[in-house]
């Protein structure tokens, strides 16, 4: 599996920012995919989670500034985030839900004014 993630950068709290992740090497469609973040000193974390068939999960600290889709016809998953905290600044990674093993290489959201 192949995850390509993209889209971070510096953002201003209440600003917004969309991250995309292209995915190959699988059966994309039928997969459930994650999105997952690693802030520094803390553990890798799921933040929101899209089954085939649209039905999301997000962690509570996201929920309503958030949202996860997908775009099966792409093999893209993508992440909107609303109205991001200083408390987001993380790596964040795209994987299957379960994670497999292989993470590629994230890409890196700083929140700050």
């Amino acid at each position: 599996v192949q995850l390509q993630a993209s889209g971070g950068g510096l953002v201003q709290p209440g600003g917004s920012l969309r991250l995309s992740c292209a995915v190959s090497g699988t059966i994309f469609s039928i997969n459930v995919m994650g999105w997952y973040r690693q802030a520094p000193g803390k553990q890798r974390e799921l933040v929101a989670s899209i089954t085939s068939g649209g039905t999301t999960y997000y962690v509570d600290s996201v929920k309503g500034r958030f949202t996860i889709s997908r775009d099966n016809a792409k093999n893209t998953v993508y992440l909107q985030m609303n109205s991001p905290k200083p408390e987001d600044t993380a790596v964040y990674y795209c994987n299957l839900f379960p994670a497999r093993s292989y993470w590629g290489q994230g890409t890196q959201v700083t929140v700050s004014s």
